[in-house]
């Protein structure tokens, strides 16, 4: 079972249609053009990272034929002029011949782990860059606290413009959490591709803070369903106060 990036691609089109749709003139909407762009990047860097370095693996290859060659050059000066040879012939030609084994053995390792730091490098890069898009989507719901629709209290010359009724703010809440959900998809990807445990507990950790910022949207958004239900119930509560205060005034 993988991760379609395909799917998710779609996914954040239309996350981003709806919030263009829903908040025209909001700044969110922005982040959400910006969020579509940068993962259509890192889908693509992902999936590339996911291929082998075709050229690394030459420089591979030209090594192992490189030291094979070395190998027959060393075993073609050996002559025997005896069913068995002398100890100082076999010193002078098994010293060259575990000299080269070694330095092909080093060169081979070396390119190797070239090219899992070259994609360890790369996917860290991109990883962080989406760090920093999970902390803006945060800041732009910063704002839209629950509060303001339980409160009265005046806002002062600082206070941010609050023009959203519970419905909207709602819905501007639930985008941000979808957002911040697809961030941890969209690192995800990286782990198909990139099997380095350094990106593993990087992508770890931006899911972590991706679902810990989304849990505290859903905090908000339970608050305003709280806020509603209690006004609801306040309401039918005093009007049937009214009715007995009617009743008992009639009689």
């Amino acid at each position: 079972m993988t991760l379609d990036a395909d799917r998710i691609i779609a996914t954040i089109d239309t996350l981003e249609r709806r919030i263009g749709e829903r908040f025209p003139e909001a700044g969110l909407r922005e982040v959400a053009g910006d969020f579509t762009r940068m993962a259509r990047e890192m889908r693509n860097d992902a999936l590339a990272l996911g291929r082998p370095n075709w050229r690394l693996r030459l420089i591979t290859v030209g090594i192992l034929t490189a030291g094979l060659v070395l190998f027959a050059l060393v075993f073609k000066e050996l002559h025997f002029s005896s069913p068995l040879p002398e100890a100082t012939t076999l010193v002078q030609i098994i010293e060259p011949a575990a000299n080269i084994a070694i330095i092909m053995a080093l060169g081979i390792a070396f390119v190797v782990s070239l090219e899992s730091r070259w994609k360890r490098k790369r996917a860290l890069t991109s990883l962080h860059s989406l760090r920093s898009m999970i902390h803006v989507i945060d800041m732009y719901q910063l704002t839209k606290s629950p509060s303001v629709l339980l409160d009265t209290i005046e806002p002062t010359a600082s206070s941010p413009k609050r023009e959203m009724g519970r419905q909207e703010i709602e819905r501007y809440l639930d985008y941000c959490s979808e957002m911040l959900s697809l961030c941890g998809k969209i690192a995800a990807l990286y782990t198909q591709s990139v099997q380095d445990a350094v990106v593993i507990d990087t992508v770890n950790e931006l899911e972590e803070l991706s679902t810990n910022l989304s849990r505290k949207i859903w905090q908000k958004i339970m608050i305003l369903d709280l806020a509603v239900q209690g006004r609801g119930q306040g309401r039918e509560q005093g009007s049937e106060q009214g009715a007995v205060q009617e009743v008992v005034g009639s009689a």
